[in-house]
């Protein structure tokens, strides 16, 4: 799955569902930062939501390869054997379990607006570089949020971004791209009303 000197993007979510802006993303990140792939994670669930009606990993899954639709982008419910929806957690696991991979966690900038609200997020910064990628009306409060305060000193301009993964952490950088206003909860709302 991995080799030692990849470089391998990690969008993790619960997707739900998976849309045409998650395989953006996933194409201007393979691309700018010149990895070797992006592994979209879906998760068990996320910790911050209800969780009450998402439809099982398997499924999600299932849906996330219609759109992924790219050799170098890989669905995986991968969770390390944690059976934990923290992305500390899985991080931790996949750098046991793939020594030597140059990991970047990829986030959107309203992810990052919100960051200081997951578990152990300082850590975070401190295990892999940070790739985030804009997001319509968040590329300031991304910025203005507490995470990026803390972690101002680390911040690596976008034009430096494809030498990204090979930075120890912390680092991180924001990537200006084509907009689009998907997301998965407008994805659902069009889905239950034409249903």
């Amino acid at each position: 799955m991995a080799a030692p000197g990849m470089r391998i993007g990690l969008l993790g979510g619960s997707f739900d569902p998976a849309h045409e802006a998650h395989r953006e993303i996933s194409l201007t990140a393979l691309k700018r930062l010149g990895l070797d792939q992006v592994w979209w994670l879906v998760t068990p669930g996320n910790p911050l939501k209800d969780v009450s009606r998402l439809p099982g990993v398997a499924d999600r899954m299932a849906d996330a390869e219609k759109i992924a639709r790219h050799p170098r982008i890989k669905v995986t419910g991968f969770d390390g054997g944690t059976g934990s929806g923290y992305t500390v957690d899985l991080l931790l696991a996949l750098k046991r379990r793939f020594p030597g991979v140059h990991f970047v966690w990829l986030m959107g900038a309203d992810n990052l607006a919100g960051l200081h609200r997951w578990r152990a997020w300082p850590e975070i910064f401190g295990l892999v570089p940070i790739a985030v990628l804009d997001r319509p009306g968040y590329r300031l409060k991304a910025r203005a949020g507490q995470a990026a305060q803390r972690f101002a000193p680390y911040y690596v301009d976008e034009t430096d971004a494809a030498g990204l993964p090979l930075l120890e952490p912390p680092a991180w950088t924001i990537l200006s791209r084509k907009l689009s206003g998907l997301s998965s909860t407008a994805v659902r709302k069009t889905v239950s009303k034409s249903g």
